[in-house]
C-alpha cells in the first residue's frame, strides 16, 4: 500500500524537521541570552561571543532549561535574578526562531 507508506514517511520526515528546527531555535535562544548574559557583565565582543558559545553548550546538561537558568544565574550573582533569567530565555525564543525562518 504506497500511498499508506508515502504518508507515513512524510509524517516521519515532517517531525524530524520540526525536532531539529525546535533543537535549533533552542540553541539559539540560548545564545542570545548568552550574549545578553555577557553585556550585563560587562564582556567584550569576543569575550561575549565566547561565553555565549559555553550557555549553548550548558544546555546539554539535562532536559529542560534550568541547566541554562542555573548557568546564567551563576554567572550573573546578583545582576539578575531567575526569574529575570527566564523571562529573558522566554523573549528570546521567538526572537531566535525568527532568526531562523529568515535563514531558510
Amino acid at each position: 500500500m504506497p500511498t499508506f507508506d508515502d504518508r507515513e514517511n512524510a509524517f516521519e520526515s515532517k517531525f524530524a524537521h520540526d525536532s531539529e528546527m525546535q533543537f535549533r531555535a533552542e540553541a539559539r535562544r540560548n545564545k542570545l541570552v548568552g550574549l545578553w548574559a555577557a553585556e550585563l557583565m560587562g564582556k567584550s565582543a569576543e569575550d561575549a561571543a565566547d561565553y555565549a558559545r559555553t550557555v549553548v553548550a550548558a544546555d546539554f546538561e539535562e532536559a529542560g532549561i534550568e541547566d541554562v537558568v542555573r548557568k546564567v544565574a551563576g554567572d550573573l550573582g546578583d545582576k539578575a535574578s531567575l526569574d529575570v533569567i527566564r523571562a529573558k530565555m522566554a523573549e528570546m525564543l521567538p526572537i531566535a526562531k525568527a532568526q531562523l525562518m529568515s535563514e531558510i
